[in-house]
């Protein structure tokens, strides 16, 4: 089978393709044959050994996975060889077959596509335990997102949408609010570009203030980072949630006393590390992900593919931060 490789530390330029064996499932374990792998943005992490842990070389990039089950390791039981799966692990997606733990399987519809399967449970997945489980969002709240055209930023829109707030977009550009719109949002703020000095920090946060109305933002899902995060926290609501997701724009400094002229509360969102230490409750908002999805209230939106020789260039283009929506490298293609 062919894998694209992480041997060194460095971006996607080091990233090689090769042959390699067809790894073998172990006890309580399953061997996928890839059909499609989501890139997310600690693909462009890891492969720099800048991610919460640092995986032993060579390995393949990509933590969502969507294909077909190859082969079961002793003692798998409620799957078995032919089923149609998605599954999460930190590494190893961009590759023709992959090994994961059978637990992490989840079956998909078989109106499903492999892409949008793919593109499906690290996005959802963090927005929906971050609004859920962290943000406690109710209906009729006001909802401002930061990077609402990205991957975790679309799948927040939707899912904002769905569980009934008023839901403000927030992007780069005209073309990314307007992507977001059309799956839901109820306004829409363009950003401009950072870094900012104390005037832009200024007409920064008046720009989400004014987007967000006089009662300001009850949620802000921030998965920028960077300048735009202080500028949000100043937009908030009385008794608000900050959600801390993400840092493309760079990791912010803060001023806490913000924290307490709000009365807000500054949440970390670590989907993974919540999975980890809660598998039921992860289990139960996959359902209830699966159930939305057949209900057509969310859809996973794949804007590019690339094959697997290209992988390095699929990360390389959602580290530009100008990819929207998800970007998938497809085997086969």
């Amino acid at each position: 089978m062919r894998a694209l490789f992480s041997k060194s530390v460095g971006g996607p330029e080091k990233l090689v393709l090769e042959e390699t064996p067809s790894p073998v499932a172990g006890p309580g374990q399953a061997v996928i044959a890839v059909k499609a792998c989501g890139v997310n943005y600690p693909d462009v992490l890891i492969i720099e050994d800048k991610y919460q842990f640092k995986p032993p070389r060579p390995f393949s990039p990509g933590g969502e996975v969507a294909g077909v089950v190859k082969s079961l390791g002793e003692g798998v039981s409620g799957v078995k060889i032919g089923d149609r799966v998605l599954a999460n692990n930190a590494f190893g997606g961009m590759a023709e077959e992959m090994v994961v733990d059978a637990s992490r399987l989840v079956p998909i519809p078989d109106a499903m596509p492999f892409d949008e399967a793919a593109a499906f449970i690290m996005t959802y997945g963090t927005s929906y335990y971050a609004l859920k489980d962290r943000g406690f969002l109710k209906s009729g709240q006001s909802l401002l997102i930061l990077g609402a055209a990205g991957g975790v930023g679309l799948a927040a829109v939707e899912l904002g949408k769905a569980m009934g707030a008023r839901v403000i977009a927030a992007a780069s550009s005209q073309a990314k609010v307007d992507l977001a719109k059309a799956h839901g949002a109820d306004e829409g703020v363009v950003y401009p570009a950072g870094p900012f000095d104390r005037d832009g920090q200024k007409a920064l946060a008046d720009l989400f203030k004014q987007a967000c109305g006089p009662g300001g933002a009850d949620l802000v899902y921030d998965g920028v980072g960077g300048d735009y995060a202080e500028a949000a926290l100043r937009s908030m609501a009385w008794e608000g949630r900050f959600l801390v997701v993400g840092f493309p724009a760079g990791i912010p400094r803060i001023p806490l006393n913000l924290a307490l002229l709000k009365g807000c509360d500054i949440v970390g969102v670590f989907w993974g590390a919540a999975v980890a230490r809660d598998p039921a409750g992860h289990k139960r908002n996959v359902a209830e992900l699966m159930e939305l999805y057949q209900a057509g209230k969310v859809k996973p939106y794949v804007s590019e593919r690339f094959p697997l020789e290209r992988g390095a260039e699929a990360i390389t283009h959602l580290a530009s931060r100008k990819a929207m929506g998800k970007v998938v490298v497809v085997m086969g293609a």
